[in-house]
């Protein structure tokens, strides 16, 4: 889906209202017509990544840049599956440093405890893109603390309240 106009269509199409921007029920529904069964949180959290005017809702180029994003994350996912249609741990760390995220031995494993729906070390493309989802938002909020940009933030109980709250899935 890579083609703008490809895009503008089925935007057009998930967009019932006609009101130029899509809800995430409308987002979760269009997604799982292309077999990528999100939870509504998850939802939401691939809305607040991408809705860069803050109004709750999605526009078409926020959603172009949602796509672009989904697609990066499907190739990471389809150049290390092998044909098995899922991941294992190795394979999703491998995949989480092609696309730009280092995250230490503890929190990496955590992370994909949490994102390990099944509990079974098996992570199918949903459950991928719902951790790399995680992952991404938690290092946008991280970055908007560390102003420095030294790797470190220092938070009050108030701000720490808030990234918990906007990371939250």
């Amino acid at each position: 889906m890579e083609n703008t106009g490809i895009l503008k269509e089925w935007f057009d199409r998930v967009d019932s209202e006609k009101s130029g921007s899509i809800t995430a029920p409308q987002l979760q529904n269009a997604l799982a017509v292309g077999n990528l069964n999100f939870p509504h949180s998850i939802v939401q959290q691939m809305i607040r990544m991408y809705d860069f005017d803050r109004n709750g809702t999605m526009s078409f180029e926020e959603f172009v840049a949602l796509n672009k994003f989904l697609l990066k994350l499907q190739q990471a996912f389809s150049d290390l599956e092998r044909g098995r249609g899922y991941l294992v741990p190795d394979d999703v760390y491998e995949a989480l440093v092609k696309i730009g995220f280092t995250l230490d031995s503890p929190a990496f494993y955590t992370v994909c405890e949490s994102f390990d729906q099944k509990k079974n070390g098996r992570f199918r493309l949903d459950d991928f893109i719902s951790l790399c989802i995680f992952v991404q938002s938690a290092g946008n909020m991280f970055n908007s603390f560390d102003t420095a940009k030294q790797g470190r933030v220092t938070l009050d109980l108030n701000q720490f309240v808030y990234c918990t709250a906007n990371c939250r899935i």
